[in-house]
């Protein structure tokens, strides 16, 4: 590469941050749930999802265990059995969405959602720009596991959203379509990756302002009562926020569920530029060099690391 060229690259790279949004490659990274049973959530994950353990540590009197796939953390489990259980009314997570790479590993991880005793199947839609499996753990945190459709067939209205919908989608026909003896056997060596997390949130609002105006996601989707979806880079989602079960909720309580939002992007450069509109919002937050963390108005913790998902980030957070 010549010096032009390194010139170059360093403009674009610089041309990528922006001050008001977020790089159009930010990802999500794994989500830490607070667990009561270590083992039996560890198991839900690795049995029921194909997830294997990467990794863990004793932090004081607990374990953080990560599991994912291959070497992709998708979630760590923490050890806090002394709490009370997730209370559907509050602040928190709605559903941790995992995506895949196509319908054939879609469907194998959805066979061994369904097969699992400790499963509880929720439903299955068509978004348009997705096809998606709902299910629920053992300790009541929501899952979605989906596949998106090919950019090139999503569709946008005139105001700019993306269409998005919610219709049914056949699981029998869907599995007898797509499922593969050898991926099935073979499940846990397919990618996969948390795609977005869905937020119970107090109200609408006030969610914007947080994760549009701050940490600076762009609306894709507002049009629907009581929820509104944001991304990074045209994405259909990355977040999302809904007072469906939780309006006029306010902090949230210690409790088991949802711990950490993790949300990667590509450099330093971009949490710089995060911190920059933290800092004219007087808003509080951590920056150890790594990563910037702080709360949402509800009490979340959320992590925004710069550089690609890692195991040793993931249990950092």
């Amino acid at each position: 590469m010549t010096a032009t060229d390194n010139a170059s690259a360093s403009t674009q790279q610089r041309s990528a941050v922006n001050d008001t949004t977020l790089n159009v490659d930010t990802g999500m990274d794994a989500v830490t749930l607070r667990v009561g049973d270590l083992e039996n959530m560890s198991t839900y994950y690795a049995n029921a999802l194909a997830m294997e353990p990467i990794e863990e540590v004793s932090r004081g009197n607990g374990v953080h265990r990560v599991l994912g796939r291959g070497t992709t953390p998708m979630v760590k489990l923490v050890s806090t059995p002394d709490l009370p259980g997730v209370d559907p009314r509050q602040a928190g997570l709605f559903h941790t969405a995992f995506l895949y790479k196509d319908q054939a590993s879609l469907a194998a991880t959805v066979a061994h959602a369904a097969q699992n005793t400790n499963s509880r199947f929720v439903g299955s839609s068509d978004h348009l720009v997705s096809e998606a499996f709902y299910f629920t753990d053992p300790e009541g945190n929501g899952i979605e596991l989906y596949v998106d459709r090919d950019r090139s067939q999503w569709q946008h209205t005139t105001d700019g959203e993306v269409r998005m919908d919610t219709i049914y989608l056949d699981p029998n026909a869907f599995l007898a379509e797509h499922l593969d003896d050898q991926i099935i056997a073979n499940t846990s060596a397919q990618p996969g990756k948390v795609g977005h997390v869905h937020l119970q949130v107090g109200d609408v609002p006030t969610a914007r302002s947080f994760y549009v105006d701050a940490l600076g996601f762009e609306p894709t989707f507002a049009s629907m009562p009581g929820v509104l979806f944001a991304s990074a880079g045209g994405y259909h989602h990355h977040v999302a926020m809904n007072t469906w079960n939780s309006q006029g909720a306010g902090p949230r309580a210690a409790s088991l569920g949802l711990g950490d939002v993790a949300i990667t992007v590509p450099g330093r450069e971009d949490l710089d530029a995060l911190v920059a509109r933290l800092s004219a919002r007087s808003m509080q937050f951590a920056d150890d060099g790594r990563s910037v963390r702080l709360s949402d108005p509800w009490g979340t913790q959320v992590t925004v690391a710069a550089g690609a998902s890692s195991v040793d980030e993931a249990l950092a957070r």
